[in-house]
């Protein structure tokens, strides 16, 4: 019997053992594309010793205790308005339980990681670790591709699907790179030229000193938005505590000397004033090669909020694959690089734009998540985040959907329809403004509606009726939140004043408005704004000049029309510093 016992008790744990040894190789499908994306070619097989960086998500334990916070102290009516969270607040909230970190380790020690490969952030909720093509196959039971971009003739590894073993459901939020396509040369850049609006004439400077309705109808500087938006006589006073940050991409470089140039032109009491270049995961500062986006960012952000103290953040993905060599670092995706940077930072800037984005439907659910989370994380510590609503109205091309179904759909943008960002739509004339045919807008299929903004959206869908039904989401977070200018810019590029047109134009111009309320407010020894949106969409919503005409159309139909209210083509409106400043000063 003694000898029967010993025998049954191996037998047991070698049954036990065995579903321990294989409990990694049971998985779960994540995410999955049912098609190649759009615009992009498979090339081959990615070679098996191509070594990557791999970015792992883990489950943020008390995310949604963050995300709770975030309301309180973004809702002037809340006790706690104003009160932000240090870096260390937050990545304590952010931290994985003790049992994701536990686990998500015996993974990777099951597959051979090099432990000292691995980087791990603040608040450990981010793991950053080098594989090979071979190993990442292995870990999420998938297969990597080379993929080819037909446009920038872009080469990228990627794969169509990917799976988590099942022991790790709950507990992994996302793995990158895997079926987001984007990168930083395929995503759109939201703002274009203007050849048809002859820009002003370089030898004569141009400073008007009100709004001029024939003027600044047409072509825009920052004297004329400076009027409009009742900045002018304003004078930062907090300089040496609250400063802007813009996120460039594309590899688009702003440039000092065309900086002073438009200076010259269109702010002389700024000449000398200037940026400083943070160059992030490979980010150059290449002053030989002016950017069209980079220098209108800078010359209007810094053209309203000058003497601010501006930051370009260069950010670059890692280098393209080359199908003919085994290049290290192939991650080379948007947001993910810049917010991780951002978060790790003690001291962060109180307001940032970024004029960039992706449909929607391209960015995987899972990412599209661990992103906008990000921004709730920013948005926590005291920061505003500005980002275009696109140039497309309420979608381009043939808006269908790329689920195999090919269903006929309105496309909104992505990260504007994040609900932790104040998304901005493009006006134009004055006197008064109209809603621009390309602002982009419209309502999330992945996001639902916020609560702070749900009496608004509520109140344009009974407007509607019963338009569109089908074409959009009736239950989504509905974009842009504001509006402001967005065509005839005159920017310098190289030299030469230029016309430029796009959402790319409203964010800045947006942001650097509410700098100078951020400064206001820390001149006065007050938190600056925070996450903007249940402000604006409560007590903020009187200090916003509502546009009522306009729409935007797309996907063959005339789009949404602007209307008193909140409406997906404005927004709540354009900026009133006065009235904005009024209300903050309460």
């Amino acid at each position: 019997m003694i000898w029967s016992a010993v025998v049954v008790f191996a037998l047991v744990q070698r049954c036990v053992s065995k579903p321990l040894a294989k409990r990694w190789d049971d998985f779960a499908v994540k995410h999955s594309w049912t098609e190649i994306p759009r615009g992009w070619e498979l090339h081959g097989p990615a070679p098996a010793d191509h070594s990557m960086d791999m970015r792992i998500g883990l489950k943020q334990d008390r995310l949604d205790e963050l995300i709770s916070t975030l309301y309180k102290v973004s809702d002037p009516a809340h006790e706690r308005y104003g009160a932000h969270l240090s870096a260390e607040e937050v990545q304590a909230l952010v931290a994985p339980h003790p049992n994701t970190l536990g686990l998500v380790d015996s993974w990777l020690t099951h597959y051979d990681v090099d432990p000292s490969s691995i980087h791990r952030s603040g608040g450990k909720d981010w793991i950053t670790l080098r594989v090979s093509v071979a190993q990442a196959e292995r870990m999420l039971g998938t297969k990597y591709n080379v993929y080819r971009h037909s446009k920038t003739s872009e080469y990228v590894v990627r794969t169509l699907s990917y799976s988590l073993p099942t022991i790790l459901t709950g507990h992994v939020d996302v793995v990158a790179p895997t079926t987001y396509f984007g990168t930083m040369r395929s995503m759109k850049s939201t703002s274009f030229k203007q050849p048809n609006i002859k820009p002003v004439d370089s030898d004569v400077n141009f400073v008007v000193d009100a709004v001029d309705a024939k003027t600044c109808s047409s072509i825009v500087t920052p004297s004329c938005l400076r009027a409009l938006y009742k900045t002018d006589s304003y004078k930062p006073a907090a300089t040496d505590k609250n400063s802007f940050g813009i996120t460039g991409y594309l590899e688009e470089y702003a440039n000092f000397a065309d900086l002073q140039t438009f200076f010259k032109k269109f702010r002389p009491d700024a000449v000398g004033g200037n940026f400083t270049v943070v160059e992030l995961n490979g980010g150059k500062n290449d002053q030989s090669n002016p950017g069209t986006e980079a220098n209108l960012d800078v010359q209007y952000s810094l053209g309203i909020s000058y003497p601010t103290p501006n930051t370009y953040y260069s950010t670059d993905g890692s280098p393209p694959f080359k199908p003919d060599a085994n290049a290290p670092n192939n991650t080379n995706e948007p947001y993910l690089d810049w917010l991780n940077f951002i978060l790790n930072q003690t001291t962060i800037s109180q307001t940032y734009s970024t004029s960039y984005g992706d449909d929607e439907q391209t960015v995987p659910p899972d990412y599209a998540n661990s992103v906008c989370n990000g921004f709730a994380q920013l948005g926590s510590r005291g920061a505003s985040i500005m980002f275009s609503s696109g140039d497309s109205g309420v979608g381009g091309g043939a808006c269908t959907t790329n689920d195999g179904k090919n269903k006929t759909q309105f496309l909104p943008s992505f990260p504007a329809t994040c609900p932790f960002v104040t998304a901005v739509g493009a006006t134009t004339q004055v006197n008064p403004e109209v809603g621009i045919n390309f602002s982009g807008g419209g309502f999330s299929n992945y996001f639902s509606t916020p609560p702070y903004q749900t009496a608004a959206t509520e109140a344009f869908l009974k407007s509607l009726g019963t338009k569109y039904s089908g074409l959009y989401n009736k239950t989504g977070r509905g974009y842009p939140d504001v509006a402001a200018q967005g065509q005839g810019f005159q920017v310098v590029i190289g030299g030469q004043i230029q016309s430029i047109a796009g959402t790319s134009a409203s964010s800045p111009t947006f942001a650097a408005v509410i700098s100078l309320l951020n400064d206001y407010l820390i001149s006065n020894g007050k938190s600056p704004l925070g996450f903007l949106n249940p402000f604006l969409y409560s007590t903020g919503s009187s200090g916003l000049n509502d546009i009522t005409s306009g729409s935007n159309p797309g996907c063959s139909t005339k789009g949404f029309t602007a209307r008193a209210g909140w409406d997906p083509v404005t927004g709540l409106g354009t900026p009133d510093f006065g009235k904005l400043q009024a209300l903050v000063g309460k």
